[in-house]
């Protein structure tokens, strides 16, 4: 069997993107094989095809790290259980989500929710994975407390903010334009900082001297170090992210990313213990390895009663490259999806900015 993928051969470059077409090698017995319809991408694609991750695989592979599809095949394993041919499916998979097949572990693989479109199937996984990791597990988030959320417009951010109501915390997002602030108006959310040279300022007219509780970050740089001055006695910031070393439009900004990492802030835990104050850091594909725990988040996941996640933009297939840039350009509200097959009931996007 025969199914296109996107593949490089080396990390360095996203130009070494191609779209070509492999085989397949019969099916593992715990595994099931699935016809994709849409594939999510994250910040760590980039990263990966350019070399900045510390996961990225050596030599050649295919990005990609969730996605949607129809069940077409079931390992003898996986016979008799609630997968099926025919089921809609979500999952998560370590590389080769760009891909028209794939075969993952039966433990990996989730319905998608009744009403749910393939798009919104594939971009619910990792970012809800992240966002409730960093909230749950590692922020230990509690109802009442203030909880600043970088780029609270992108796929984790917007999830950390209906999870942070669904809790009962309060959310403060950040973000980076003003068309993102007037998009988090309208679903609700008014505590939302434009990030500048005034973004300490802001912060504190928001808190208007109460605590702030826990940060999740993805940027890095200064506005992580603003964050971390702001936090009260017990605070927590988690990162999850490195924003101020993305790429450039194919490869790495060698020179910028020498001078933010020279200027990264720099925590010293012996102060820190003073100021009782905690600094965490995660990369969620290290979770791949331990099954038990990313079933057990992602029942506790399915439990909140999400809503469907926001599907800023979708790409053909054959645009990845396309995809990959409006991503990378950050203007993308949502997450940004490629689409290997039209959904029926997808939604339009016409308005959002190209």
């Amino acid at each position: 069997m025969q199914r296109r993928i996107w593949k490089t051969e080396k990390a360095g470059s996203i130009r070494r993107l191609r779209l070509v077409e492999d085989g397949l090698p019969p099916l593992k017995a715990n595994h099931v094989r699935v016809r994709v319809r849409a594939a999510g991408l994250n910040f760590a694609d980039l990263f990966a095809l350019t070399g900045l991750y510390s996961a990225t695989p050596d030599g050649p592979f295919v990005p990609g790290l969730e996605f949607s599809g129809e069940v077409s095949e079931v390992g003898r394993s996986v016979a008799g259980s609630k997968l099926t041919p025919g089921q809609r499916v979500m999952g998560c998979i370590r590389f080769g989500g760009y891909a028209s097949i794939v075969d993952v572990p039966a433990s990996g693989l989730q319905t998608i929710p009744q009403g749910w479109t393939f798009e919104q199937g594939a971009a619910f996984p990792v970012q809800t994975l992240t966002a409730w990791y960093a909230l749950s597990t590692l922020g230990a988030v509690a109802p009442g407390q203030w909880v600043l959320i970088h780029s609270a417009a992108g796929g984790v951010g917007l999830q950390a903010m209906a999870i942070c109501r669904i809790l009962g915390a309060v959310p403060v997002g950040s973000v980076s334009g003003r068309h993102k602030k007037a998009f988090l108006a309208e679903r609700g959310y008014e505590q939302v900082i434009v990030r500048g040279r005034d973004f300490a300022r802001r912060l504190d007219e928001i808190l208007q001297g109460r605590p702030l509780h826990l940060v999740l970050d993805a940027i890095g740089g200064k506005i992580q170090r603003l964050s971390f001055d702001a936090l009260a006695p017990t605070g927590r910031m988690v990162c999850f992210g490195a924003a101020v070393f993305a790429p450039g439009r194919n490869r790495p900004r060698y020179l910028a990313s020498a001078w933010n990492y020279l200027r990264r802030p720099r925590y010293d835990p012996l102060p820190m213990i003073s100021a009782n104050k905690s600094v965490m850091a995660f990369n969620l594909i290290w979770l791949w390895h331990d099954q038990i725990l990313v079933a057990r988040l992602m029942d506790e996941i399915l439990a909140l009663d999400l809503a469907p996640p926001h599907v800023g933009r979708t790409f053909p297939f054959d645009q990845a490259h396309a995809a990959l840039e409006h991503l990378r350009s950050g203007r993308s509200i949502g997450k940004v999806v490629l689409m290997l097959q039209p959904s029926p009931a997808a939604s339009s996007n016409s308005s959002l900015p190209k």
